[in-house]
């Protein structure tokens, strides 16, 4: 089981990361600073994709495509999000440009 980072501290890496990246980062919602999870938007030319904190069957971060595998539009990705907080109000939401729809973080995604 490897050590949790908190939501609020994972939130400002990450989004340090990608403006060293050259790829602007938004926080469009604050959760909870210290248990909260996390949704990041991934922002491209053929809509968004939007991944979901998970953790595998030993206890390591991974993220899921929420989405599905292939860009939804801003709506479908907005409607998403809506529904993951209302059921988790203490998700923090990261918006990331990302034309390549690779996160700006180092990420195991499934």
């Amino acid at each position: 089981m490897e050590a949790r980072v908190k939501a609020g501290l994972w939130v400002s890496m990450a989004t340090r990361m990608s403006d060293i990246a050259g790829r602007p980062a938004t926080v469009v919602r604050k959760g909870d600073a210290d248990a909260g999870g996390v949704l990041c938007a991934l922002l491209g030319r053929e809509g968004v994709v939007v991944l979901a904190q998970a953790r595998d069957g030993e206890g390591r971060l991974v993220w899921m495509r929420g989405t599905g595998p292939a860009p939804v539009p801003e709506r479908e990705a907005d409607a998403y999000v809506a529904r993951q907080v209302d059921r988790d109000p203490d998700l923090w939401v990261v918006e990331f440009e990302a034309p390549d729809y690779l996160p700006p973080f180092e990420a195991k995604l499934i």
